[in-house]
């Protein structure tokens, strides 16, 4: 959805919401122990034996343009195996919960949910990356946000005048406020300097620049580019292929599995693409700019279970992760 100019959450609020879970927090138990790792065959998330349960862990690497709101330093994470989720009615009745927690990491997005959903969409949480604009709705879904394993790592992203550290930046000032009642959250945002690069990441892929053909970059854009970064093999969930809503005979469901009566996805998709009034998202875009990554990185889609066919014409397909800490 077209993003919001910056709005802050009032600290006085962001206080009386904190404090009324901060004992659920601190009470809740320690670490929860990683799941069994996922497979990397091409044709299942499940049937390969390279990802076993007494593989040594691979060091962590250090993710440039990642920095920790309490003491700014950059994002160590590394995992074999990611089950990224959508926010996708895609999942809806998939029953793949079970698959996605098979994985090292799970990554998640914004405020959608697992409670009450992880038959279809799994439980466990590695990672979640949350647009400025969502920062709300994050804070009201406390109970999802702290029934979470604790080594969950909250990635905000947002546009400078929202994450700027002089005291005026709104969304950077009430994470800090929010880090300093919960220690123990890990969050990070992504600097300006890594939001630029996300920029012209977009225009190398697409041709297409940004601010001139009024385009927001999407939550998902960020977080599968963050994903590159971060993990050997990714399992996407819930994303169609960028010709999916072409068909009028595809099934119509809903824009977020956790909201069925909200807009459907096709719709949401096309009307942000063919859109040339103010800032949309460019959706279908950026999902072939994900489907010819899939044909030279380890990326593979599912629910649906689809595969890139042939080069999409225009689009570059050279894209290569950048490697830790450059």
């Amino acid at each position: 959805m077209k993003l919001r100019v910056c709005q802050g959450v009032s600290g006085i609020i962001l206080v009386t919401m904190v404090t009324s879970f901060m004992l659920v927090y601190n009470s809740s138990s320690g670490d929860r122990s990683s799941s069994s790792l996922a497979s990397s065959s091409s044709s299942s998330p499940s049937s390969s034996s390279s990802h076993r349960l007494d593989a040594p862990r691979l060091p962590t690497s250090t993710l440039t343009g990642y920095t920790s709101v309490m003491d700014r330093k950059p994002l160590r994470m590394h995992c074999r195996t990611c089950s990224l989720v959508t926010s996708s009615g895609q999942l809806t009745g998939s029953k793949r919960g079970e698959e996605i927690d098979r994985s090292e990491c799970v990554i998640r997005m914004n405020d959608a949910p697992s409670i009450g959903y992880q038959q279809d969409v799994g439980w466990r949480t590695s990672l979640r990356v949350i647009a400025h604009s969502s920062l709300q709705r994050v804070l009201q879904s406390r109970q999802e946000l702290f029934n979470v394993s604790q080594d969950t790592v909250f990635i905000f992203w947002g546009p400078s005048s929202c994450m700027r550290r002089d005291g005026k930046g709104h969304v950077y000032n009430n994470l800090r406020l929010l880090n300093q009642l919960l220690p123990k959250l890990k969050i990070y945002i992504i600097s300006w300097l890594k939001m630029m690069k996300f920029d012209e990441l977009f225009k190398k892929e697409t041709g297409i620049d940004r601010k001139t053909s009024n385009s927001w970059l999407s939550t998902g854009w960020f977080t599968m580019a963050i994903a590159l970064e971060l993990c050997d093999r990714i399992n996407v969930y819930g994303m169609v292929p960028p010709d999916f809503c072409r068909s009028s005979s595809q099934p119509s469901v809903p824009y977020h599995y956790y909201e069925p009566s909200g807009p459907k996805e096709c719709s949401m998709y096309l009307s942000h693409e063919r859109s040339r009034r103010g800032s949309h998202h460019r959706f279908i875009t950026e999902k072939m700019v994900f489907a010819n990554w899939a044909r030279t990185l380890n990326v593979h889609f599912y629910q649906p279970d689809w595969e890139p066919a042939a080069l999409i014409p225009s689009m570059n397909s050279s894209y290569t992760p950048s490697p830790a800490g450059s």
